[in-house]
């Protein structure tokens, strides 16, 4: 699988776009996505929550009428694109299995409730399990590319994702659109983060290319240097 970390970023490294009113932003940040015609883009529970509108926890409860088997389960293998929700606790409520016009692939811990299961099951969703109380991507990354025959992933954010897809030495390519504007504020995030104790070193690259784009952006691509 060929996964790629695309990006928009303040000069100051800043990833959160409140506040910023620039209204030609994210249509280039969707446009230069789209040319990756990726099979699945992946965003973490915060991102995902605001695409879904669904606030935390707020799902149907006592649909399980039992314990649920803790396997894989797809709902769709067809789909021209797919959705992967890095959401370990089961926290996104979905209102239906497709997220942006792509099939919901929930990325759970064997820990999640048992309503939750039967919550994604019953709107049709499709969801994986990356390990019992936290996520291993390469397991989930090797799953996907499995079971989904997905060839190209876009990892899209928030900060935490991507900087654990790049902990764990899973992407081979980052590309990031640079606003024209120093965002300075000191609690926000910054488009890769990873806990200090879980960091393991830093990831080499090296430019692949550089382009010029309107409205004083640029967007840079890097592949992983071996």
């Amino acid at each position: 699988m060929h996964i790629i970390c695309h990006m928009m970023s303040s000069l100051d490294g800043r990833s959160l776009t409140d506040g910023w009113h620039l209204d030609f932003a994210s249509p280039c940040y969707e446009e230069t996505a789209a040319t990756f015609k990726a099979d699945a883009w992946a965003c973490g529970r915060v991102t995902m929550q605001e695409i879904s509108h669904g606030k935390d926890k707020d799902y149907p409860r006592g649909l399980a009428k039992g314990p649920i088997e803790r396997t894989d389960h797809f709902a769709k293998r067809d789909a021209s694109q797919y959705a992967i929700s890095i959401d370990p606790k089961g926290r996104v409520t979905w209102k239906t299995n497709t997220a942006l016009d792509s099939h919901i692939v929930e990325v759970l811990a064997e820990d999640v409730d048992d309503d939750y299961l039967a919550y994604l099951q019953s709107i049709g969703a499709s969801y994986v399990f990356g390990g019992k109380k936290d996520i291993e991507l390469a397991r989930v990354v090797e799953t996907l590319e499995r079971e989904l025959k997905i060839g190209t992933l876009i990892v899209e954010g928030g900060g935490h994702v991507s900087g654990a897809f790049v902990n764990a030495q899973l992407v081979d390519e980052v590309s990031v659109l640079i606003v024209p504007l120093v965002d300075g504020r000191e609690a926000h995030p910054s488009s890769f983060e990873v806990a200090t104790d879980k960091w393991q070193k830093p990831a080499y690259l090296k430019l692949d290319s550089a382009r010029t784009l309107d409205n004083d952006m640029v967007w840079l691509r890097y592949k992983r240097k071996d």
